[in-house]
């Protein structure tokens, strides 16, 4: 079955990724479409960038590259869901996604969002980076305003309509994951 990680792209404290991404595993595991994980990067504890030879060269020395490795490698496709910060996502997540190269390759992603202005401009600098990865971005997104979908800009309070543009998030990354599987195969 397809497998779909979701990424939890923020480690600051009391942040506000965490409620957002147990809502997209919520309404995920109602699905019977593919296994839906979620894959906090807090679990990972991955230092500033510390491999001495560039990603794409597959040649990871240390054990928490190679763990990191072996989780991503594991999916066929993924969910990020990220904050807002200065017109870019997290650098976290940056971090996160610079250790590793081929096992992001031919994998489909969408994007959950949420800031000032729903998280935009923090998707579109990851459309930019899943491109160069090789990875397949789906149009659908959500984008989370912390002044309409939370309240006091904190408390997680999706309206309705976010859990529409969600089941067509995951409707189109489980899609393309499934049609790109040929290449991940090959």
């Amino acid at each position: 079955m397809t497998r779909i990680g979701i990424i939890l792209g923020s480690t600051r404290p009391g942040r506000n990724g965490e409620a957002v991404a147990r809502w997209v595993l919520e309404i995920a595991k109602q699905r019977s479409d593919a296994d839906y994980e979620l894959i906090d990067l807090l679990d990972y504890q991955l230092p500033h960038l510390d491999e001495a030879y560039p990603p794409s060269m597959g040649q990871y020395s240390q054990p928490h590259t190679k763990r990191w490795a072996e989780t991503i490698a594991s999916y066929d496709g993924f969910i990020i869901v990220t904050p807002e910060y200065n017109h870019s996502t997290s650098g976290a997540l940056k971090n996160a996604i610079d250790f590793l190269y081929a096992e992001w390759n031919n994998k489909a992603v969408g994007f959950v969002s949420y800031g000032s202005v729903g998280g935009a401009r923090a998707v579109e600098h990851l459309r930019l980076i899943s491109g160069e990865l090789q990875m397949a971005d789906v149009r659908s997104q959500v984008a989370l305003s912390l002044f309409t979908d939370f309240e006091n800009f904190s408390v997680f309070k999706p309206n309705q309509f976010q859990q529409d543009a969600l089941t067509t998030t995951l409707d189109q990354v489980v899609a393309w994951s499934t049609a790109l599987a040929p290449l991940r195969q090959a």
